[in-house]
């Protein structure tokens, strides 16, 4: 991990029974950039994402994140009550269905106020206060603020789902693929959301997505995953228009052929 790195994955090995998942990956993550993993259906990238982010623990290898104080830390090493302070306050999380991140019987206030309220918040009022401030930064109206999630549409859902995240101000999130499952039209919506939540708020992603339009609007450096091993990886722009692997010209052309 070299001196500037917010999060390195080094030697990240996993199997499930016959089939590697991940086979020796390596990756690094700087404070501020977005870093998409891209791939076809079971090339590694969900795993990568899961096992960075501490939801599984590698067969082989280490995930190190640097700390606002600048401590290391081995993130599969860490207790557990450790790793879910750090999941809900210096991370977060944006799955593709926003309905693991969210509480359907919560209202949308509620559900931001919560993660506020996991970090010590008490204030009813101010917390209030920030779930309305969130709730339009991510276009919502202000009078939904009591209604429950269950009343959205799926695009609001995921809004409501990046509200609730990126309420604590985390220094990193990991996504799982954010706009699948959406209209063409809502994605591009939320894309543009997204992308100007992250640059103003400076926070660093790790993106999984299969969609190579996607990464190329929201992310910095690419990493192309296939059979569970990053073949590619460097600068957004410059690997999508002068692909070296054979891999990734199939992905490419795949998409300029479509």
């Amino acid at each position: 991990m070299t001196d500037q790195t917010l999060l390195s994955g080094r030697g990240l090995s996993m199997t499930f029974g016959s089939i590697a998942a991940l086979a020796a990956v390596e990756v690094d993550l700087w404070p501020g950039e977005v870093l998409a993993v891209v791939g076809e259906s079971g090339s590694g990238k969900t795993t990568l994402l899961n096992v960075l982010s501490g939801r599984l623990a590698p067969d082989h290898g280490v995930a190190w994140y640097r700390d606002p104080a600048e401590r290391l830390h081995d993130v599969h090493a860490m207790p557990a009550p450790a790793l879910r302070t750090l999941q809900r306050s210096d991370w977060g999380f944006v799955h593709q269905d926003p309905r693991q991140n969210l509480r359907m019987s919560v209202s949308a206030g509620g559900n931001v106020g919560e993660r506020l309220m996991a970090q010590g918040a008490r204030n009813y009022q101010q917390i209030r206060a920030t779930a309305l401030d969130w709730l339009a930064q991510v276009e919502i109206d202000a009078d939904r603020i009591d209604d429950l999630p269950r009343t959205f549409s799926g695009g609001m859902l995921q809004r409501l789902q990046i509200a609730r995240t990126l309420v604590t101000h985390p220094r990193l999130v990991f996504m799982d693929e954010p706009t699948g499952g959406l209209d063409v039209s809502v994605q591009a919506r939320l894309l543009d959301l997204i992308r100007s939540l992250v640059a103003r708020l400076n926070i660093a992603v790790v993106l999984v997505t299969h969609d190579i339009a996607v990464a190329r609007l929201m992310a910095h450096r690419i990493a192309v995953m296939q059979r569970g091993r990053v073949v590619e990886t460097g600068l957004t722009d410059q690997v999508l228009d002068d692909p070296r692997h054979p891999y990734t010209q199939l992905l490419v052309s795949s998409v300029l052929s479509a």
